[in-house]
């Protein structure tokens, strides 16, 4: 989305057709692994969730391509820790969770740590495609999206998983088919699919990063599936920032993506937060001690 490809330096700029190729990628391996052990291709839930799950999902991959077209990796990778506060949000509305007031304190610091993050760019930190203010306010306007829907999606995932018995392959077929339906029915009617196929032509690098994008993304779907339905979605979305931290410095090594000092200042936070959390959270309590039987002395009898 951000690299030109070719002599005349064209960028790729059908996000709609990547996700159908990771989603026609994810449900073909998830078919193969069900067929491969046996286990039921029948729908455990209604389909209708399946298809709530889906179009949220796709949302979701949509809204994050499209950002990268304004807002450079590093601040859309550190942006996503901030899914925190969707995630808690959804719990409380879709599962009637309650989360404690450290939950929360921790989740606006880390938000804060990422607009600090956003609103102080480096110079080089906004697309080639548009240059300007204007571009930033939208790209974090598909940042925001980007959040309330995935934080959308996890929950209810997690919500599909204790509600049913519902094995992952399972979720997963019938979710990325859904999906494959909604991307390609998009892309015939933006009249965006046979352009985009015609680039991969003229481009067959552009097809070998396709390959490989859809590829992690079917391996880390699995991986999302299985923490959200062993851990929650709340722990995933902890969990995810590890990955984030590990992202911007590949990125900013690889890419030489600037970062300006304000942005070193919101990753701080964001990171020492949340590794603070996890310290708290990981600290033993201490036993209670336990009182005396009614009616007895608490201390020993004096024989002398």
């Amino acid at each position: 989305m951000r690299i030109p490809y070719g002599v005349e330096k064209e960028f790729f700029r059908y996000s709609l057709f990547l996700v159908f190729c990771n989603r026609i990628t994810t449900s073909m391996v998830s078919a193969m692994v069900l067929l491969a052990s046996k286990k039921s291709l029948d729908p455990v839930a209604p389909l209708h969730k399946y298809g709530v799950v889906s179009i949220s999902n796709i949302l979701t991959t949509t809204c994050q391509y499209e950002a990268l077209k304004y807002v450079s990796f590093p601040v859309q990778t550190l942006a996503k820790c901030a899914k925190m506060i969707p995630v808690m949000i959804w719990g409380t509305i879709i599962m009637r969770k309650k989360y404690g007031g450290k939950d929360y304190f921790f989740a606006v610091i880390v938000t804060l740590g990422c607009s600090l993050f956003i609103l102080y760019p480096a110079s080089m930190d906004v697309s080639p495609f548009n240059k300007g203010r204007e571009s930033t306010i939208w790209g974090v306007s598909l940042m925001l999206g980007y959040l309330g829907f995935d934080g959308f999606t996890s929950t209810f995932q997690d919500k599909l998983f204790k509600g049913y018995d519902m094995e992952i392959h399972n979720q997963i077929f019938y979710t990325t088919m859904c999906s494959c339906v909604l991307s390609l029915s998009g892309l015939i009617l933006q009249n965006h699919l046979i352009p985009a196929v015609d680039f991969m032509f003229r481009h067959p690098d552009c097809f070998s990063d396709v390959v490989i994008l859809s590829s992690v993304a079917t391996a880390s779907q699995f991986f999302i599936s299985y923490t959200i339905r062993t851990f929650g979605a709340l722990t995933f979305a902890t969990i995810m920032t590890t990955r984030q931290l590990v992202s911007i410095l590949l990125s900013c090594v690889w890419f030489v993506h600037p970062l300006s000092w304000m942005q070193w200042v919101g990753a701080a936070i964001v990171f020492g937060a949340l590794y603070t959390r996890s310290f708290l959270r990981s600290k033993p309590q201490k036993p209670a001690v336990a009182s005396p039987p009614r009616g007895s002395s608490p201390n020993p009898p004096n024989n002398s």
